[in-house]
């Protein structure tokens, strides 16, 4: 039905609510949050409202929109917050990073706790450090702990698996005092644990007089090696201290926040500080689309940032007041079970911490700002050239697919697909094919089969998606590209164009046409080789994509035959076993000569009978 818009802001309710921005293709362009959807959504479409330029375009792209009521504003908040991050629209200021902070995991509701590496903070029994910035870090202070306090390392159900399997290797290396053998007590694994509890929290010093101690203890017996390993182990738990930086008296959890941007650009810096001791940094992009003032863009970061990290700090310190400061502090202490304060210092050393954030996030600013846009020249730039080229509409190629075939003579053939985003590639897309239908070398059988499955599968899951009345996405399948490229010229493309015609599917299809030294030459289109700059960062996207498309297909392929996955096809006859295998393969060299030979020929062969030969012979004959 045609959306009549007068009709539609007539029925706006005076509620609170979340209203989402269609265009005209019924893509989602804006999602805001409103205390009364009414007078806010209205506001967009009256002639002497401005919003800035940016978001004037925008309204003048709106084909219809939609709202969602709710019962407060801190439920439009939230709900704002999910729906931005699922649909990323095109005219919100977006985080662009999307990081998750590693935490040191202690599982005290185990009998004989673990130490862990963990990227969720979860309401359990376990204690919880961090969240650390660097996840290297948290793994070399883990493997310190491991060697310090020889905790344990495996998953066995303790005390109901002690003594059901043998101690691992970490126990002969010393590492592990084989709680699992009952070989230490509930009470001595205990002070080991109270240890790693105190190490974590920042009480260094028995861990160094103790190493101290056994180091001269070791030399004093020319033990050298010993005293060589406690040498070490010192020198990493100094290393670990000195990386504590004492910021204020309190104790306190805070995270410092600053801004800097430009009219393109926009930089937060935060500073983590846990229990008044500065754990680290990070500095975060954000897109700017439209003319928002600092203060609402570090409200849209908080809202962004917070609504997807597990640990929410007591406060936090902020360089300028925002709008809707008592809602989102509100918002806050409901994730985390307590109050939150946001503030803005005005004075001492926590204003002081907040233009030294703000400072750091000018320098980041303006040293990566040419940074950044090379990488936007090396990807949504190259993007642009290569539709160019191809005369394809800019803002229509966003997804690009390429295909690869990796076989060995003989063995199961596998194919790859890779999938790059606006230039960059998107490796949770990415899928692997284990060819069935196909045997033997055939390249174009091959690729016919890997792309008939991948758009068949989207196909149906689609289908699913209708008859089940549901509009989410189920996975990268349901996801067609905007332009597929092929690893290879006119036959490859053709067997491309033959799958989309056969399932009804109009996608462009490009070759990538190589010289006599296997490098890229052209591209091949509407059965027309287009020349190409190889100086163009168009050309350098098209080798990175051929590149990784290559690389996945052998990495998968290597993968199999190292787990003995990728058999020879002989593997799949009855009666055929690994023994007879080998023997054919001697005698024949190949698997196209056992196809050709004779039921008499392949019984003559070492280890063969009558009965064994006929069950080969009818394998690959079987309309014989």
């Amino acid at each position: 039905m045609e959306f009549d818009l007068a009709e539609e802001l007539s029925k706006l309710p005076n509620k609170p609510g979340v209203y989402l921005m269609h265009d005209n293709k019924d893509a989602i362009i804006y999602i805001g949050k409103a205390l009364s959807l009414r007078h806010r959504v209205r506001q967009y479409f009256q002639a002497s409202h401005h919003e800035g330029i940016k978001k004037d375009r925008m309204v003048q792209q709106i084909a219809r929109f939609e709202y969602i009521v709710t019962d407060s504003e801190l439920e439009a908040l939230v709900l704002e917050c999910n729906l931005i991050k699922e649909h990323r629209p095109k005219y919100n200021t977006m985080l662009t990073d999307d990081k998750t902070y590693p935490y040191i995991k202690v599982t005290l509701g185990e009998m004989f706790p673990r130490v862990l590496f963990s990227r969720q903070l979860k309401k359990d029994k376990s204690v919880y450090f961090g969240p650390y910035t660097s996840a290297g870090a948290v793994k070399d202070t883990i493997g310190l702990i491991h060697k310090l306090y020889q905790i344990r390392t495996c998953n066995r159900n303790l005390p109901k698996d002690i003594g059901a399997q043998r101690a691992c290797l970490n126990y002969h290396i010393h590492q592990c005092q084989a709680p699992c053998q009952g070989y230490i007590t509930k009470e001595e694994y205990k002070k080991q644990i109270d240890g790693v509890l105190d190490f974590l929290n920042g009480r260094y010093q028995p861990v160094l007089r103790m190493l101290q101690e056994k180091m001269e203890e070791a030399s004093d017996h020319l033990d050298f090696e010993k005293a060589i390993e406690y040498r070490d182990l010192l020198n990493s738990v100094k290393q670990i201290a000195q990386k504590q930086k004492i910021t204020h008296a309190d104790g306190e959890d805070r995270d410092i926040l600053a801004l800097a941007c430009d009219e393109r650009d926009a930089v937060v810096q935060i500073f983590f500080i846990r229990d008044g001791k500065m754990i680290g940094r990070d500095h975060f992009y954000l897109r700017i689309v439209n003319e928002d003032s600092p203060a609402q863009i570090l409200s849209a970061f908080i809202k962004q940032f917070y609504a997807g990290t597990p640990y929410i700090p007591r406060e936090l310190m902020l360089q300028t007041d925002i709008e809707d400061r008592e809602i989102i502090e509100e918002w806050l202490a409901k994730k985390k079970g307590q109050r939150v304060y946001l503030r803005v210092p005005k004075r001492g050393t926590k204003e002081k911490l907040v233009e030294l954030a703000e400072k750091n996030a000018m320098i980041v600013l303006t040293q990566d700002r040419e940074k950044i846009r090379r990488e936007e020249g090396r990807t949504i730039g190259a993007v642009k050239e290569l539709a160019d080229l191809l005369s394809l509409p800019r803002e229509n190629v966003q997804r690009l697919e390429a295909y690869d075939i990796s076989n060995t003579n003989g063995f199961e053939s596998v194919g790859s697909m890779v999938v790059y985003e606006k230039g960059k590639p998107s490796r949770s897309d990415y899928r692997k094919f284990k060819l069935r239908t196909v045997a033997g070398p055939d390249d174009y059988a091959s690729m016919h089969e890997v792309l008939t499955r991948r758009f068949e599968h989207g196909l149906r899951e689609l289908e699913e998606c209708k008859t089940r009345d549901r509009d989410e996405e189920y996975g990268s399948f349901t996801r067609f590209p905007d332009l597929i490229l092929m690893d290879g010229g006119r036959g490859q493309v053709n067997i491309a164009l033959q799958v989309l015609k056969e399932l009804d599917l109009h996608i462009p299809v490009c070759g990538m046409v190589k010289d006599d030294n296997h490098r890229t030459r052209g591209l091949y289109y509407n059965n027309v080789e287009l020349p190409i700059d190889t100086h163009s960062e168009a050309f350098r996207l098209i080798t990175r994509i051929q590149d990784e498309a290559h690389r996945f297909a052998i990495e998968y392929h290597r993968s199999l035959r190292s787990k003995e996955q990728v058999r020879s096809v002989l593997d799949d006859i009855p009666g055929i076993g690994p023994a007879r295998r080998k023997t054919l393969m001697r005698t024949f060299q190949s698997i196209d000569a056992i196809r050709a030979a004779t039921v008499e020929e392949l019984a003559a062969a070492e280890s063969m009978n009558e009965r064994a030969a006929q069950a080969v012979y009818d394998f690959f004959h079987p309309e014989a």
